[in-house]
């Protein structure tokens, strides 16, 4: 509720809200509403849009956009209900109207701040009062308002008098139970009361008991302690009686040895009087020692120092005798060298005339030399500036020579990397060049292996066709006539066997190619190609294995002589 002034005080509510409308512009709008409690008639609206909060914004100066503006509006109105109680309140709201009494005419709201010099206004905004339509509205908003309130009332109502119903019960339900619990507490009480005093009774008996065995006890006691009292009483005072006579006997000691104290101080104060004499006496004496001391250390040093003088005088004067003699020898020598020197001096005066002309001579030709001298400076001037000139170059070639020394240790480094790399491969290369020599070597052996082979084979067949042709004309002619005697093929292999194990050792010398067999070759009479093949080289694989003789030749060749 919040105070304003125009003629009157009165209390007015404020309603403020935001309205978003979205048909067909989103827009929002600032509704503020003025009424009052008391009069239900009583109705101010305003309703600011965007734009008109623009025009207002121009029209008063405002720093706040539209969306802080209810926010600072709510701020205003609370400082005024702040300042509503004091007597000078610094803030306050106004409605003022143009009529003289506020009926159904516009009406300006200002929030007033006050000062002792001037009523600064903050925010005025104008009002239109409520038509018809919108008070019936109001009303009507107010009586959904009312009848909501009754039905929160009511049923409020209708839980109190639900809850009155049953506080009431449970109280008559309490209240019985309290009526029970006082019958029982007072039967109780009775009970307690009197079993209490039955024990009260008991124990009074049975205190009044005690306390008689106490007091017969505590008599006994009594006496008994009168008793032992008295005996150390007697104790006491026979001790007391022998304290005195020993307190007697110390009193008469305590005496006799203060007037010894006082004797004794008497002998002290005399031997202490003798002991500061003696005392002085003997510092008299330190002082008197001392000084004789200091005397005797004096003419100590006085007695050493004549004696050191003494010893003085005596080296210097044997050293002035010796010096006596030396004089005496140096002016004989003195004497001799004056006659020399006499002489010597003639003879350089002559001399010296001479050097005086040459001298006279030199400084004429000094002149000269100083002139030359000098245009050798000049010389050397322009000299030194073309050795800066050329120190210059020079130590730009250094560094030239330099780098091109660092590149020539790299390139030697590489060529020493290099000349290593080629001393390896030449190493390869001989090692290789050994190996082609090696292999060379044995492909000639085999060369010749071959071409031996290829004429003993060439021999053999031959040979094997002669034996043919010459078996085919004895059959011819004469079957059953003897005939010559040739080698048969039998024995022809065996020699050439034999050959090849001559020759080759363990190995063959023949490739596996000439075994085979060849279309264009003679069939051996007498013997399949199996049968040979089988049957010699059986035998040829066991000489290979156990060595045996070699087989006699039966027929000369000239391949196998012998």
């Amino acid at each position: 509720m919040l105070p304003f002034f125009v003629h009157r005080r009165v209390n007015v509510r404020v309603n403020i809200e935001l309205l978003s409308i979205s048909n067909p512009v989103h827009k929002k709008d600032l509704a503020v509403r003025l009424t009052d409690d008391s009069d239900p008639f009583f109705l101010y609206y305003l309703v600011i849009s965007e734009e008109d909060f623009q025009s207002l914004k121009s029209q008063q100066g405002l720093l706040v956009d539209f969306s802080a503006f209810p926010q600072k509006f709510i701020d205003l109105l609370q400082q005024c209900i702040r300042e509503q109680k004091k007597d000078i309140p610094r803030f306050l709201l106004q409605l003022v109207s143009s009529a003289s009494v506020l009926d159904h005419t516009p009406v300006s709201l200002n929030v007033v701040e006050t000062n002792p010099f001037k009523h600064l206004t903050h925010l005025s905004l104008k009002f239109l009062p409520g038509n018809d339509a919108e008070i019936k509205k109001f009303l009507a908003s107010c009586l959904k308002c009312l009848k909501i309130l009754e039905q929160k009332l009511r049923k409020t109502e209708e839980d109190f008098t639900r809850q009155l119903s049953y506080t009431q019960q449970s109280l008559s339900e309490k209240s019985q139970e309290l009526d029970k619990l006082k019958n029982e507490w007072t039967t109780y009480t009775t009970a307690l009361t009197n079993t209490h005093t039955q024990e009260l009774t008991n124990e009074k008996e049975r205190a009044l008991q005690a306390q008689a065995q106490y007091q017969q006890q505590h008599e006994q006691q009594k006496k008994e302690l009168e008793s032992l009292h008295q005996k150390s009483i007697q104790q006491l005072q026979n001790r007391l009686s022998e304290l005195e006579v020993i307190n007697k006997d110390l009193t008469e000691r305590r005496y006799k040895g203060d007037s010894t104290v006082r004797e004794l101080k008497a002998k002290l104060s005399g031997v202490d009087d003798e002991c500061q004499r003696a005392k002085q006496e003997v510092l008299s004496l330190r002082r008197e020692n001392t000084t004789l001391d200091a005397e005797c250390h004096e003419k100590e040093k006085l007695i050493n120092q004549l004696q050191t003088r003494v010893a003085v005088l005596e080296q210097e004067i044997k050293d002035k005798d010796q010096l006596v003699v030396r004089t005496k020898e140096v002016l004989d020598a003195t004497q001799e060298q004056k006659v020399i020197l006499e002489e010597s001096t003639e003879k350089k005066q002559s001399h010296i005339e001479k050097l005086e002309t040459t001298i006279k001579s030199l400084s004429a030709e000094l002149l000269k030399a100083n002139e030359i001298i000098k245009k050798l400076q000049g010389d050397l001037k322009t000299l030194m500036s073309k050795l800066k000139l050329k120190n210059t170059v020079t130590i730009q070639q250094e560094k030239l020579l330099a780098e091109k020394e660092e590149r020539l240790q790299k390139q030697q480094r590489e060529l020493q990397e290099t000349g290593q790399s080629l001393q390896m491969k030449e190493q390869e290369v001989c090692k290789l060049q050994e190996q082609l020599e090696t292999t060379i070597q044995k492909l000639e052996e085999s060369k010749q292996l071959l071409k031996t082979n290829e004429n003993v084979i060439t021999w053999l067949n031959k040979q094997l066709n002669e034996i043919q042709m010459a078996k085919k004309l004895e059959t011819s002619s004469s079957p059953h006539g003897g005939g010559r005697t040739g080698t048969s093929p039998q024995g022809m292999v065996r020699l050439f066997f034999n050959y090849l194990l001559i020759s080759s050792g363990d190995n063959f010398g023949l490739e596996p190619k000439y075994f085979k067999k060849k279309d264009d070759s003679i069939p051996l009479r007498g013997l399949s190609q199996n049968a040979l093949n089988s049957e010699y080289l059986k035998a040829y694989l066991s000489t290979k294995a156990q060595p045996s003789p070699k087989a006699a030749v039966t027929t000369a060749s000239a391949y196998f002589p012998g």
